[in-house]
């Protein structure tokens, strides 16, 4: 993963007031959580502030840039005259059928305070709402080499992914994976790839983390993903030198909305942020058309408070696990984890043809994103609180007995999960709408299609080399 890969005070600032609404809850940033518990604070990811947004949040946004909803109405350039009106610049506008609203980005061009120019903004009969533009963060960090003999899929066993295979790969469901670039060049994702979109209109090379993700759900040369026949829509939101990756509200909506409207039916979000009132309304829009949501918890450990969009009721969040089967250090925990995932050590594919070992509730997500789809291939009606419902009741209890803050109600177990889903017999058909509809197709067999893999190992010189370290803190 991960945006906020450790506690910070700086990212996350005291809550006080005027920035405390009266029930307790911060305004426009990430709820408090468990101070080091393992416990979170009171859960309130459904209740929307809409755009009362007090700023003090400029480590956390991008700096004189903002998100507004704009009248629909306007053209071009009657958006750039409102802008220049305000003396501002506008860097993107256009619709989101998604939500049935205008949106455009703007930067402060004059570097006046961000609080007056939302005053005078927001006054202006043309804006409808406004918030700043907060930035989301893949931040990929070194760790320990990998050792000789390297079990480097274990979680397939954890995950009882062999056994799930006998009956369901993922076949004919989409998946879409809002992440940085994949590199659908590598064998590992060969014809995996349904579509790509760039939702950040660049012509960067593809990222080491997109391409993890896409592994972790759809691998199917020498790895094995938990559904090697699913389909991915690789949407590049996230981009930047140095070998990190960032990305935006107004970036993000572009692409839940570019999911929404492209036939995916499972959305893997491996990031995290604040809560942002631009994004919460998309993932609602998104979740009503039916979409499966599912994130990962967050990199941040036990003193964070709760990341977004992990922690909004429509969305699935994962929490990591290691081989022993014991909470990933890192990982963020609170009242909001569905389930948890292997995600410690992580043998997955990298650009050009490499490979690398990474642990992070990203790859968490994306494993659970995967038995997700195994589910609908089950069942291609499934309602996504029906799926959420079974993935949680036939989770396997880790922990303390019972659902806890810290693995949710257990480790996803493929098998159990799918074995709780009758077959179906029809198949989906993407509609011109980018919905899915379906048809009656001829019942699929119940044998093996694709095998789960012997595990490999890095047992030679060329497999360490190619192993790249990423997504991990220095100390677990």
């Amino acid at each position: 993963m991960l945006p906020y890969a450790r506690y910070s005070p700086n990212l996350y600032p005291a809550c006080t007031a005027p920035y405390r609404a009266a029930d307790g809850e911060c305004l426009a940033q990430a709820n408090a959580g468990g101070e080091g518990s393992g416990k979170s604070g009171k859960k309130s990811a459904g209740k929307g502030r809409g755009n009362d947004t007090p700023v003090a949040l400029t480590a956390r946004s991008f700096a004189g840039e903002f998100v507004a909803e704009i009248d629909g109405a306007l053209s071009t350039a009657e958006a750039d005259e409102l802008a220049r009106r305000h003396g501002l610049t506008r860097l993107a506008s256009e619709n989101f059928p998604l939500i049935g609203a205008t949106f455009g980005l703007f930067r402060i061009a004059d570097g006046r305070p961000y609080e007056t120019v939302r005053r005078e903004f927001a006054a202006d009969g043309s804006v409808r709402s406004l918030q700043p533009n907060f930035r989301y963060v893949l931040q990929d960090q070194k760790s320990s080499a990998a050792t000789e003999g390297d079990p480097a899929q274990y979680a397939l066993a954890k995950l009882r992914l062999p056994q799930a295979h006998t009956l369901a790969h993922g076949a004919n469901v989409t998946i879409a994976v809002i992440d940085s670039g994949v590199d659908a060049r590598h064998p590992e994702l060969a014809n995996s790839i349904a579509d790509n979109f760039d939702a950040l209109g660049s012509a960067e090379g593809p990222h080491v983390h997109g391409t993890g993700i896409a592994g972790a759900i759809a691998a199917h040369a020498r790895l094995m993903g938990s559904a090697p026949e699913a389909r991915i829509i690789a949407i590049r939101a996230f981009g930047g030198a140095n070998g990190g990756a960032e990305s935006s509200s107004y970036i993000i909506l572009r692409s839940l909305n570019y999911a929404a409207e492209h036939g995916a039916q499972i959305v893997n979000m491996s990031f995290a942020g604040p809560k942002d009132a631009v994004i919460e309304r998309a993932i609602a829009a998104t979740a009503a058309r039916g979409l499966v949501l599912i994130a990962a918890a967050g990199n941040a450990g036990a003193k964070s408070p709760p990341l977004y969009p992990a922690a909004n009721p429509n969305v699935i969040a994962v929490s990591a696990t290691d081989r022993q089967d014991r909470l990933f250090a890192a990982s963020n925990r609170g009242n909001y984890i569905a389930v948890a995932a292997p995600g410690v050590d992580i043998f997955l594919p990298a650009p050009d043809g490499k490979y690398q070992m990474t642990s992070g509730t990203s790859f968490s997500a994306a494993y659970v994103s995967g038995v997700a789809a195994l589910l609908l291939e089950r069942n291609y009606a499934l309602k996504p609180e029906a799926l959420r419902m079974t993935l949680v009741k036939t989770a396997r209890d880790l922990g303390s007995p019972g659902r806890d803050d810290l693995f949710g109600d257990g480790q996803a177990d493929a098998f159990a999960a799918v074995m709780a889903i009758p077959a179906d017999s029809a198949t989906p058909v993407a509609a011109a709408s980018g919905t899915t509809k379906r048809e009656d197709a001829p019942k699929r067999r119940e044998e093996p299609g694709i095998r789960a893999i012997e595990q490999p190992s890095l047992s030679s010189a060329e497999d360490k080399s190619a192993v790249s370290q990423a997504d991990r803190p220095a100390t677990r």
